[in-house]
Order: C-alpha cells, then sequence, then structure tokens
C-alpha cells in the first residue's frame, strides 16, 4: 500500500511517495533512479501493459487458445521498464517545466538530485534492457516495436504545441495491442488494428481525467492539454471517447471471432466508463486521480472478457 502524496514547501501536492515500500527497501543512492522511473506509481505501467495483454489474449482466444504465460511475462517486464525509460525521456525534456509546478518540482531532475547525464546513462540503460526483452519475440514483433520509439521519443513535445496530447500518448500507450497479437501470430490484421483504436479513445478519456489536475498550473506556463481545450464541455467529449472505445472493443472481438463472454467483458467496461463519467469532479484533483486510476479495472475486466471467450471456443 502506497501513501498519500507528499506536500511541498509551497503547500502544493507532490506526486512522489517516498514512504514507498520500495524506496525503503532499496539503498539510498538508488531511490532517485527508482522516482524517475515512477516505481511508486505502478498505474502508468498497467495501462502501457493492458493492450499488450489484450492484443496477444485476442490473437490465442481466436483460435481457442489461453493465453501464453510466457508472454504475458515478457510483456509485463518489458511494460514496467520501457514505462520507466519513457518517464525519465519525458522528465528530460520537461525539466523546467517541471521545476514551475507544485506537483511535479519535487522530481529527480528539477530538484537537482540526478544529472542530466546521469538521466542519459539511466535512460540507455533502461532502453538496452528493454531491447534484450524485445528480441525475446519474433522478427517482426522486433521491428514493429522498435517502430514504438517514434511515438515514445516525440510525444513529450505533444504538449507544447497542440491541445491534443492525450490523442499521441494514446498512439503510444496503446502500440502494445498490435506488438501483442505480433508476438503470437507474427503478423498483423484487423482485429488488434480495431483494438489499438479502441485504446487510443480510451486513453484520450482516461489522460483528459488526468490533465485536469493540472490544468490551472498548465495554462500559466503554457502547457497545452485536452482539459484546457474541453474544459466545462469535458463530460460530453469523455461520454464520446469512450463509447468510441466501447464500439471499437466490440468491433475487435468481432472480427476476431469471439462470442458471448466477450460481450459481457465488454459491457462490463462500458458500466466502468459510465461511472467514471458520472462521478467526475473535474475541479476536484483528488476526485479526477481517482477515477483515472480506476482505469486499471477497465483493463483488467476487458482481458477477462477476452479470455473467457477464448475458453468458450
Amino acid at each position: 500500500m502506497t501513501s498519500a502524496p507528499e506536500t511541498t514547501a509551497s503547500g502544493g501536492a507532490s506526486d512522489i511517495r517516498s514512504a514507498h515500500w520500495a524506496y525503503r527497501l532499496a539503498p539510498a543512492p538508488a531511490r532517485p533512479y527508482l522516482k524517475l522511473a515512477r516505481i511508486d506509481r505502478p498505474i502508468g505501467t498497467w495501462l502501457l501493459l493492458f493492450p499488450c495483454w489484450w492484443g496477444l489474449s485476442l490473437a490465442l482466444a481466436a483460435w481457442g487458445e489461453w493465453p501464453d504465460w510466457r508472454l504475458l511475462a515478457l510483456f509485463a517486464v518489458g511494460s514496467l521498464i520501457m514505462r520507466g525509460a519513457g518517464c525519465t525521456f519525458n522528465d528530460m525534456v520537461d525539466r523546467d517545466f517541471d521545476g514551475r509546478v507544485a506537483r511535479t518540482a519535487g522530481r529527480p531532475i528539477p530538484s537537482g538530485q540526478i544529472t542530466m547525464t546521469r538521466a542519459a546513462v539511466f535512460l540507455v540503460l533502461q532502453l538496452l534492457a528493454g531491447l534484450a526483452v524485445l528480441l525475446q519475440f519474433n522478427g517482426f514483433a522486433v521491428a514493429l516495436g522498435v517502430a514504438s520509439l517514434a511515438l515514445v521519443f516525440t510525444y513529450p513535445f505533444m504538449k507544447r504545441i497542440t491541445y491534443w496530447p492525450q490523442a499521441w500518448l494514446g498512439l503510444t500507450f496503446n502500440w502494445g495491442a498490435l506488438l501483442g497479437w505480433a508476438a503470437v501470430t507474427g503478423g498483423l490484421a484487423w482485429p488488434p488494428v480495431l483494438l489499438y483504436l479502441a485504446g487510443l479513445a480510451w486513453t484520450l478519456g482516461y489522460d483528459t481525467i488526468y490533465a485536469h489536475q493540472d490544468k490551472e498550473d498548465d495554462a500559466l506556463i503554457g502547457i497545452k492539454s485536452t482539459a484546457l481545450k474541453l474544459g466545462g464541455r469535458t463530460r460530453p467529449w469523455l461520454a464520446g471517447f469512450y463509447a468510441l472505445a466501447v464500439l471499437l472493443m466490440l468491433a475487435a472481438g468481432t472480427a476476431a471471432g469471439l462470442g458471448w463472454p466477450f460481450l459481457i467483458g465488454v459491457l462490463g467496461v462500458a458500466l466502468h466508463f459510465a461511472w467514471q463519467i458520472a462521478t467526475l469532479d473535474i475541479d476536484d484533483p483528488a476526485n479526477c486521480l481517482t477515477r483515472f486510476r480506476s482505469n486499471r479495472f477497465a483493463g483488467w475486466i476487458l482481458l477477462a472478457g477476452i479470455v473467457a471467450a477464448g475458453a468458450r471456443l
């Protein structure tokens, strides 16, 4: 169990939980690097991992097979590593912005705990570890995984040029839907493409909710987001994003030939999305954070539907 966010000297809530068990167990020199990789906030890893698990499970469910535990484990390790690498690069790029926002000012780079040189070395080590995991897959999947780096390394700049950086994050975070399918089949088809697009719509929803936490600071320092773009119209837009996600999930399952257990899973996801929208308060950061984090339940629900449909075939 993690502790609540700490309070900064300025009175704002820091997004670092120094009392997290991983920091207590790790030697002191390693702690800033674990903070850089967001080890205390696993929700980002889950949101990166679920599309991978969905994609590989969808491919196997289409053949009436259970998920491959070796592939599940490889994607879990790879998601943990690459989420950390993405956070490291993001913090390197955003160090000046982060230093001006109470919630992020205590992060290792803007606070001076880690120099840019050391952060760069840490980034390279994470990328090499991620490559070691990726090389366990077939050649097509390896090429597809390497291609995702173009999205990873351009995402941090999107908030400077567009009010829709959440769309770019969706393209990046849901690449695993394609990669998971490719790891099983050695190619691509319509089901993973539809699932990828469903993930994009899902990310537009959950990351818009997340962005409402920082909208005042973002407006002051010139960072763009869908939270600022949509403002008071957020709720109907969220309904549209999530409705599109549900329709595309249904299309992916239909294209893969999945039966009624998958439909029940998608219904569960839709009900969860409806709860998020109905109970969201965009002016309450704690409320937004809780609804954002709750998307791990949406991930589990859809995965259960895919696996159950495959087991029934």
